[in-house]
C-alpha cells in the first residue's frame, strides 16, 4: 500500500541523488528541462529498490551529448536516432531520452519517431499510468498527467490513453501488463484487459525475441503465476505459448483426476520457494522456472480415459519435452536454456520410481549421469512437483527424496560422480584389444561406462580382466 507522506519524501530522496543532482543542474543551467522519468519514480513512490537512471529532456540529442559529455567517464549514441543519449556519470549509467510523440506505423510495431515540446505529450505515449510519471529536477516537481499516482494507490494498471489504441501502437504493452501485474503485484483495470482480449491476435506482428525478452523478465520476478494468469485468462498466451492453456483440461463427472493447469502453477511457485531456500542470493533460475510451468504440457495429447474411470497420460514426459524444445526454438531461446528445459522435463519423473522402493547405487549413479550438471535444478522440480493434499503421501514422497539426495552425497565422497567415466578410455581401448579406431572401440567404451555405473570404482586392473573377458566372449 502507498503511504504518499513516505512516498514523497523518497521522491526527495531521489532528486537529492548525487547523479541526479549533477543532472538537473547541468541541464538547467544550459537552459533545458530535465526529468527522472518512468519507473525510477514509480518504485521511489513504492519503496522499491530501483536500477535505473531514465530521463527526459526537451533537449536535442546532439544539445544533450554536448552537456553530458564533460560530466561522463563514457558515453553512446547508439539510440541517437530514437532520441537517446547514454552515459557513465559517477559510475552509474543513465539514459537521456528526449520528449517523445510517437506514431506507430500499425504493421511491423515500429514507431515512426518524432520528438516532442511537452512532458506531458511524452508520458501519454508510454504504456501504463504507472510508468507515466516523472520526477522534474532540481525542482523536485511531480508530473502525472494521467493519475499514476492514484492507479499506485490502487494498484492497478490502467494505459495513459485508450487501451485499444495504445495496444494498437504496440502489442507488445499487453505482455507487459502480465509483467507488470507479477511484478508489482497489481491487478488489470477491465477496460485494460477486455482490450487485450480483443487485440490479443495483434501480437503476432512482434518479433518472437521480443516476446521471449518480456517472458523471461515475467519468469524472473517473485510471483511470475499472477502475471500467466493475465496470460492465460485473456487467452494472451495462445499467441505464444499455447500449451500452458491446454493443460486446462476438462474433467468428466466419472474420470477424476488433478487441474493440470492448477498443478502446473503450484509447482512453478513450490519451485521458486525452493530455489530461494536452497541456492539463496544468485539471480532468478529461469531454465528451472520454465520446466516447473512445462513440466506436465505433454498431459493433454497423451491422455487416456481408462475403463472403470481411471486416467493415464503414459510417455507424457518424452512427449513433453519434444513440445517443449520445438516451442522454446520458437521463441528463439537459446541452446543452452533450450536444452537444460528439455532435459528437466523428460527426467523429472524419473525419481517416482525410487519412492516405490529402493534404488541400487547403480540406478542412482545413472540418475546423476542422466541429469549431469542439471542435478541440482532437478531435485528442485521433483520436490515442487509433489503438490497432493494426503499428507502422508506427500511425506512419503519428502523422506524418499531425502533419502536419495543423501545417497547422491555418500557416492559423491566415494566417487567421482559427477563426472562418471569408464577407468579406461578409448586409447587404451585399443592397445589392450589391439583395434584399430571404430565402431568396436565404441561398443568396449559403452560396455565399460555401464561397468563403471553398476559395480562403481573397480579399478583399471579390474576394469583391464573385464574388458577382455567381454571381447573374449563376444567371439
Amino acid at each position: 500500500m502507498l503511504n504518499m507522506a513516505e512516498g514523497l519524501s523518497r521522491l526527495g530522496a531521489l532528486a537529492a541523488h548525487p547523479v541526479v543532482r549533477i543532472l538537473g543542474e547541468a541541464f538547467q543551467a544550459a537552459g533545458f528541462e530535465l526529468a527522472v522519468v518512468g519507473g525510477p519514480v514509480r518504485d521511489a513512490l513504492l519503496g522499491r529498490e530501483t536500477h535505473d537512471l531514465d530521463f527526459t529532456t526537451n533537449a536535442r540529442p546532439d544539445q544533450t551529448l554536448a552537456i553530458v559529455k564533460p560530466l561522463a567517464s563514457a558515453h553512446w549514441d547508439i539510440g541517437r536516432a530514437f532520441g537517446t543519449i547514454g552515459a557513465r556519470v559517477h559510475g552509474e549509467q543513465v539514459e537521456i531520452t528526449t520528449y517523445r510523440a510517437d506514431s506507430y506505423d500499425g504493421v511491423t510495431r515500429k514507431p515512426v519517431v518524432e520528438f516532442g515540446d511537452s512532458i506531458d505529450g511524452d508520458l501519454l505515449r508510454r504504456d501504463f499510468t504507472v510508468n507515466a510519471m516523472a520526477l522534474q529536477v532540481p525542482a523536485t516537481k511531480l508530473i502525472d498527467p494521467t493519475g499514476g499516482v492514484e492507479d499506485l494507490i490502487a494498484g492497478v494498471l490502467r494505459t495513459p490513453i485508450d487501451p485499444a489504441v495504445s495496444f494498437g501502437d504496440d502489442p507488445l504493452r499487453m505482455l507487459r501488463a502480465a509483467r507488470f501485474s507479477s511484478q508489482l503485484g497489481f491487478s488489470v483495470e477491465d477496460g485494460t484487459r477486455a482490450a487485450i482480449e480483443q487485440l490479443r491476435e495483434t501480437l503476432g506482428i512482434v518479433s518472437p525475441e521480443r516476446v521471449q525478452s518480456e517472458l523471461i523478465r515475467l519468469m524472473q520476478t517473485d510471483d511470475p503465476v499472477r502475471g500467466l494468469r493475465v496470460l492465460v485468462d485473456t487467452g494472451l498466451i495462445e499467441q505464444f505459448l499455447p500449451e500452458v492453456s491446454a493443460l486446462r483440461l476438462e474433467v468428466d463427472e466419472h474420470h477424476h483426476h488433478k487441474d493440470v493447469y492448477e498443478h502446473s502453477l503450484t509447482v512453478v511457485r513450490q519451485a521458486i520457494e525452493l530455489e530461494h531456500a536452497r541456492n539463496p542470493g544468485p539471480a532468478p533460475d529461469v531454465p528451472l522456472r520454465l520446466a516447473a510451468l512445462l513440466h506436465d504440457i505433454g498431459k493433454p495429447r497423451t491422455r487416456k480415459l481408462e475403463p472403470g474411470g481411471g486416467v493415464t497420460f503414459h510417455h507424457h514426459d518424452v512427449v513433453g519435452a519434444r513440445m517443449a524444445r520445438k516451442r522454446l526454438q520458437a521463441l528463439r531461446f537459446d541452446g543452452e536454456t533450450t536444452d537444460a528445459v528439455a532435459k528437466l522435463i523428460e527426467l523429472h519423473l524419473r525419481f517416482f520410481g525410487y519412492a516405490e522402493g529402493a534404488w541400487t547405487d547403480s540406478a542412482v549413479r545413472r540418475y546423476v549421469r542422466d541429469a549431469g550438471d542439471l542435478v541440482e535444478r532437478l531435485h528442485i522440480l521433483v520436490r515442487a512437483d509433489v503438490t497432493t493434499r494426503n499428507k502422508r503421501k506427500a511425506t512419503r514422497l519428502a523422506a524418499a527424496y531425502d533419502d536419495i539426495e543423501r545417497r547422491i552425497a555418500e557416492l559423491r565422497e566415494r566417487e567421482e560422480l559427477d563426472s562418471i567415466r569408464p577407468e579406461l578410455d578409448g586409447n587404451d581401448i585399443q592397445r589392450i584389444l589391439g583395434i584399430a579406431p571404430g565402431r568396436e572401440v565404441g561398443e568396449a567404451y559403452r560396455f565399460l561406462l555401464d561397468l563403471r555405473l553398476d559395480e562403481g570404482v573397480i579399478g583399471a586392473d579390474a576394469a583391464e580382466r573385464r574388458l577382455r573377458e567381454w571381447w573374449a566372449a563376444r567371439g
